[in-house]
């Protein structure tokens, strides 16, 4: 097009102090305007199920550059998906983090309270932790 000749991009103006989550998800709005995008979520749905897929294969391989780079991929996957779904990804992981730190602490209280510290428990103790807290009011 004109506007690409001339040195313009839809992705113009997408701050690159956005944190990367939110930038994601902005440069996935921008490439919808010109109908680089899923058709609905479905289809983004599965570009997520693709890289994780591609996440796994990297995995097996060994590469720690194509982990990074692959996981990146499923991130930015995300975001659209989260995006086609009407979800802030930003919010949403932002009330993840919120809920995890609260439940975490919880078992943390619920520990020292049986006079046990979480370093000293095994996985199966640790997992009753949270499964507790997750029923918790």
């Amino acid at each position: 097009s004109r506007d690409q000749a001339a040195g313009h991009s839809a992705l113009d103006g997408v701050a690159r102090t956005l944190p990367a989550l939110k930038r994601a998800s902005k440069l996935g709005q921008r490439a919808a305007t010109v109908g680089f995008d899923w058709s609905n979520a479905e289809g983004a749905r599965d570009k997520v199920a693709e890289e994780l897929s591609e996440l796994d294969d990297a995995r097996a391989d060994g590469s720690a550059d194509a982990i990074s780079e692959e996981l990146g991929d499923l991130l930015l996957s995300v975001a659209n998906l989260a995006r086609h779904l009407g979800v802030d990804a930003e919010q949403a992981l932002g009330a993840a983090n919120r809920k995890f730190e609260q439940r975490f602490r919880g078992m943390e209280t619920a520990a020292a309270k049986a006079g046990e510290a979480l370093t000293e428990l095994d996985s199966e103790a640790l997992e009753a932790l949270w499964q507790a807290e997750k029923i918790a009011p």
